[in-house]
């Protein structure tokens, strides 16, 4: 056998189930809703979610939501990764290549950068049409309210979305997947659906969430800090010829840990402001977003993904040859 990386998975049959995935991802996009574990994820996260986050503002610390909320996530996380070990031990000993196949086939789920770049586009393409309409596009992609939203916001919130989702929705959950196989990236991706539905502060969707989903926002802010810079890292060397300076600044304005790296590099690749009303406001310096700077970080965002998964082949190349001199 070759040498053995995450959870006993080969190095070549490793890589190449991250190809597997991404082709199919290409080809193919997302399956259906009923056969997705992303989905199946979201419906158990939204079914306890109800029964423990309380429907009104507390008041002050509230330990009982938040360790019931704590140990519904926990239990959740344990329940789709052990699936995600079964499948994988189950599939090992199949060999190499029906191996990567298979695990590239359950990998791909994890991954959602075909429909992330069709979404981000389908919003220009929108607001050609009409501000409403791009409006309505957008608010496919953000949790913001979008209704006073001017057509240059729309536009930076799009960008943002997909420079922030390039990290969650692919890099990520391919760092993970080479870590530690696929309850790596099961697990990553768990965590960051349960921050997309809990990881609130204040109201959502008629249930209070500051302390209910305290733990869940905390633990995708840990599994995605690596991968975020990555990100940031890819999206600067997929355009060398931007002017970079003050990067870790700019992205501490946002009040995300890590979703401002992957934002700030691409405003700064891109040399357009991005910002959120009222709330931060990125390469100040930056130029107004136009229409051609949409398909212009779509096509950045590809050659930061290709790069990024580079970086990640590099780390674990270099990690097995250290061990095989260990």
């Amino acid at each position: 056998m070759d040498a053995l990386t995450a959870l006993g998975v080969p190095v070549a049959a490793m890589l190449t189930a991250v190809l597997v995935a991404l082709a199919v991802d290409h080809w193919l996009g997302e399956p259906a809703g009923a056969l997705h574990p992303v989905v199946w994820m979201g419906g158990y996260l939204n079914a306890v979610g109800e029964m423990f986050a309380p429907a009104h503002d507390t008041g002050g610390r509230d330990n009982a939501a938040f360790w019931q909320g704590t140990l519904a996530w926990c239990a959740g996380a344990m329940l789709f990764t052990a699936v995600a070990w079964l499948l994988q031990s189950l599939i090992l000993p199949l060999g190499s290549f029906v191996a990567a196949l298979l695990l590239g086939l359950l990998l791909k789920p994890m991954l959602a950068w075909r429909m992330l770049r069709h979404e981000v586009a389908a919003v220009e393409a929108a607001l050609a049409v009409s501000l409403d309409a791009g409006r309505t596009q957008l608010a496919r992609l953000v949790s913001r309210d979008v209704s006073q939203l001017s057509a240059q916001e729309v536009r930076e919130s799009a960008i943002e979305s997909l420079a922030e989702n390039l990290n969650d929705s692919v890099v990520a959950p391919v760092f993970w997947f080479v870590v530690a196989g696929l309850p790596g990236a099961v697990l990553y991706r768990f965590a960051n659906t349960a921050d997309a539905m809990w990881g609130y502060r204040g109201m959502r969707s008629g249930r209070y969430w500051e302390w209910a989903g305290k733990w869940a926002a905390r633990a995708d802010d840990v599994l995605s800090w690596v991968p975020a810079r990555i990100t940031a890292l890819g999206l600067r060397l997929a355009a060398p010829e931007a002017d970079y300076a003050g990067l870790r600044a700019q992205a501490a304005l946002t009040p995300s840990p890590n979703g401002g790296w992957p934002m700030a590099a691409m405003a700064l690749a891109l040399g357009v402001q991005l910002r959120k009303p009222g709330v931060y406001l990125l390469n100040a310096r930056g130029r107004a977003v136009e229409a051609t700077d949409t398909p212009r970080a779509i096509a950045l965002a590809w050659r930061a993904l290709g790069i990024a998964g580079l970086l990640c082949v590099a780390a674990l190349l270099a990690r097995e040859s250290v061990r095989s001199f260990a």
